[in-house]
This record gives C-alpha cells, sequence and structure tokens, in this order.
C-alpha cells in the first residue's frame, strides 16, 4: 500500500465520496504530507503552496477524519483570518464536504447576524471562522465564555499567513491565543496556511 493510499483509507467515507465525485485522480503531494502530520505527529503545520494548490482541504481532510472518529464537545477549529471576504468564501468549494461531516461552520465578524452569533454561544461546536478584530473583542466580552467555547479546542488554522508575520496585526493574534491557552490550560495544535513565504523557516518560528 503507497502512502496515499494510506491516508485515503484513513479518510471517512464522505470525504472519499468527495474525493470520486469531483474526479481527482490522486491527492497531491502537499495533502499527502499534511495528513502525514496531523495523523502521525503532534507538530505544529505549516503549509506553504501556491494558490489553488489545495492548501484548505490539505489542512481538514485530516482534521474533519479526526473529528469523525472523536468529535470535540466545544469549538474544535478557531480559523482566523485577515479579511471578512476570505472568512465567508473559504469554504464555499468544501460546502458539500462540511454538510455530510455533521461539523457545523460559524463566521464570526461585524457582518454576522447576532442570531447567528447566539447559536454558537449557546451550543459551541465546529469550526470558527473569525476575524483577529472580532476574536479580540470575543475575549473581552465574553471572558466568562472563553473556557467553555474553547475547552475542546484542538485547532487553530492561521490563514494568509504572509499578512501576519511580524505585524501587530499578527502579534495581536499571539496575544488572544495566548490568553485563549491560559485560560484553557493547553496549547492546542496550530496550522499555518499561505500561498506567499520569503523565508518558510522564519514564519515556522514565528
Amino acid at each position: 500500500m503507497t502512502e496515499a493510499d494510506r491516508i485515503f483509507a484513513r479518510f471517512p467515507d464522505y470525504i472519499r465520496e468527495y474525493i470520486y465525485a469531483h474526479s481527482w485522480d490522486s491527492l497531491r503531494q502537499v495533502q499527502i504530507e499534511a495528513a502525514r502530520c496531523i495523523f502521525e505527529t503532534r507538530n505544529h503545520l505549516l503549509l506553504t503552496t501556491s494558490t489553488a494548490s489545495g492548501k484548505t482541504e490539505a489542512a481538514f481532510f485530516p482534521i474533519l477524519s479526526e473529528f469523525a472518529e472523536d468529535m470535540p464537545h466545544s469549538i474544535g477549529v478557531l480559523y482566523v483570518a485577515p479579511l471578512k471576504s476570505l472568512i465567508n468564501d473559504q469554504f464555499a468549494r468544501m460546502e458539500d464536504v462540511l454538510r455530510e461531516s455533521g461539523v457545523p461552520v460559524t463566521h464570526w465578524h461585524g457582518d454576522v447576524a447576532a442570531s447567528h452569533k447566539k447559536k454558537l454561544l449557546e451550543n459551541p461546536r465546529g469550526i470558527l471562522q473569525i476575524t483577529p478584530e472580532s476574536l479580540e473583542s470575543m475575549l473581552i466580552n465574553r471572558s466568562n465564555d472563553i473556557s467553555r467555547l474553547f475547552a475542546d479546542l484542538r485547532y487553530v488554522v492561521l490563514d494568509e499567513l504572509h499578512t501576519l508575520t511580524g505585524t501587530d496585526r499578527g502579534n495581536q493574534i499571539l496575544c488572544q491565543l495566548s490568553r485563549i491557552e491560559q485560560v484553557i490550560g493547553r496549547s492546542p495544535r496550530r496550522v499555518g496556511l499561505s500561498a506567499t513565504v520569503g523565508d518558510a523557516e522564519k514564519v515556522a518560528l514565528w
């Protein structure tokens, strides 16, 4: 059995059906290596490949596979992106696979209705997509809820990492993550996504 076959066999049926339905000839190397890292290590992960190379699937296929085996009892993934438009559109092409997964996805920024946010506050589950500014607001205004919202947080996904590394906004995110970790008493794994990185080792260290 090849490494690709071994990784593919670890995916739940609905992900394999998604791959078949989209007529993929094979998994891309970045998807194989990302899955190997997530399945077989406890390391953080930095994915730096070109636009439209399958980074989102590379990160989320193995994460969703783990959730199929053991669903988090709170928000399981904190996905931080610098733009509202990215949050609104990032998972559009994965809508089918996310629906089949049973893992809810919640957008949280200034344009999202309060009723939508209320559902997450009442029943924190799945993937939370949020901007750094909205995360800061949540940490301030919902400080008493943080331990409940993120009690079983397992992954922090930072998108467009090249726009954050070494910037005030990026440092703000690191402080926010540190605050969450202090409240929940542990450090979730971090996954960085970026199409443009000059010095990958420097970004990984950051």
